[in-house]
């Protein structure tokens, strides 16, 4: 008789592929897991080592009282995290420090900032001998957005520069050396004489300053350091970051506002007062602008947050729209997230008067600081263009450590 049964075994290979398809889908939820928890904790001495935001997670053996940072003093000691005390997910460095804090401030600020060589904005081409369009920038391979910093043995740090070594070169091949990309590169450009406006020119439009109003955001007062922002000042034109040959900041008031709507973010006007420094800016950085102040500060001294403590629910910013005096407006935080460097919190304005005034989050109001349980959890950076309602924040534990660098290089 023939045996028309299955042959033992017969299931296996796709037990096997069931199996492979799990230990995918745990190898992926353990990849996200790593690339979602935190580089480092920083926690106060006797503050115990939980994650609000994974409350699965916890240090290696070290559940309940066992907790090995509820014993440690000041300093730095590396610990595993795992889930439940048993699986490891993540070796991290963690700080035990005194916690710090800050004058919050909430007020605006105009900024004035010169850069570090002369930023191509733009081109415009040339009329040659011959009647033909020219273009020499263009020709030279010059792009928007490079940083032109010296044209033949001329130090090109302003506008004035530029035209000076153009009309040294008087038609010859110069040689140009800029930066794109964070990269010195050089080239060679010959300048061409525009009959019309009776000078050597280039072809390009080239800027060496900017200005604009922002959102301080804290005052660490024992070593005179603000900060502000929680992004870089870019170029309107190019975007790129603004590389600081020098700066500093004024005092600002705020005397109307644009509105914002779903594709065009609104805009805070604002008027500076006087010409008088406050403070110098030292850096312009992904994550603010940082510098030393001059001068005393209105604001509240509060306590931050650590990266890990600040989790989804309510919240509030603190921003000026109107004048000089900030108010306190109510949020909701709806993500946080440490896998980024800067984006944070996604946060949803859910005050009615300040929906009313701004349609939510507008520009001006970045650094505006983010509150939360008493203490300072952030700022303010940018707006979702597509839903003025919401915004991106940075924790304040970052733009801290970054006004500390300028402390330390003091």
């Amino acid at each position: 008789m023939r045996n028309t049964g299955r042959k033992r075994g017969g299931g296996r290979p796709l037990g096997r592929i069931c199996a492979a398809y799990c230990l995918a889908a745990l190898a992926a939820a353990l990849g996200w897991l790593y690339s979602s928890l935190p580089d480092h904790i920083s926690l106060e001495p006797g503050q115990t080592l939980t994650l609000p935001r994974f409350a699965y997670i916890e240090p290696m053996g070290g559940s309940g009282a066992r907790n090995v940072a509820s014993t440690r003093t000041v300093g730095s000691y590396q610990t595993t995290l795992s889930i439940g005390g048993v699986l490891p997910v993540k070796t991290v460095r963690a700080v035990i420090t005194p916690r710090p804090s800050v004058l919050v401030c909430g007020t605006p600020f105009g900024v004035k900032m010169f850069s570090e060589g002369a930023l191509v904005v733009g081109f415009t081409d040339i009329s040659g001998p011959d009647g033909a369009p020219r273009n020499p920038a263009k020709e030279a391979g010059l792009r928007l957005g490079d940083r032109v910093i010296c044209i033949g043995d001329t130090a090109t740090e302003n506008n004035d520069a530029v035209k000076t070594a153009l009309e040294n070169a008087a038609g010859q091949p110069v040689r140009v050396v800029y930066i794109r990309d964070g990269s010195q590169q050089q080239t060679v450009l010959t300048p061409c004489w525009d009959a019309a406006a009776g000078q050597w020119r280039a072809g390009m439009w080239v800027r060496d300053s900017s200005a604009g109003v922002g959102t301080l955001t804290f005052i660490d007062e024992e070593n005179g350091v603000f900060a502000g922002l929680g992004h870089s000042i870019s170029d309107g034109d190019t975007g790129q970051s603004i590389a600081l040959r020098s700066g500093e900041i004024v005092p600002c008031e705020i005397v109307g506002c644009t509105q914002g709507t779903a594709g065009s973010p609104g805009e805070l006007k604002g008027k500076f007062i006087g010409s008088h420094a406050v403070g110098s800016i030292e850096i312009n950085g992904e994550n603010g602008v940082y510098g030393s102040t001059r001068t005393s500060f209105a604001g509240q001294v509060m306590e931050v947050a650590f990266a890990q403590e600040v989790v989804a629910g309510p919240a509030q910013i603190l921003t000026t729209t109107q004048g000089q005096t900030p108010r306190l407006y109510d949020v909701e935080i709806e993500k946080v997230t440490d896998a980024e460097a800067v984006r944070n919190m996604v946060i949803h304005v859910t005050d009615p008067d300040l929906l009313a005034q701004t349609g939510g989050i507008v520009q001006g109001m970045s650094g505006s600081p983010v509150l939360q349980n008493g203490r300072l959890a952030g700022a303010v950076t940018h707006v979702l263009v597509n839903d003025p309602t919401r915004g991106y924040a940075i924790f304040a534990e970052t733009m801290l450590a970054q006004a500390e660098a300028i402390e330390t290089e003091e």
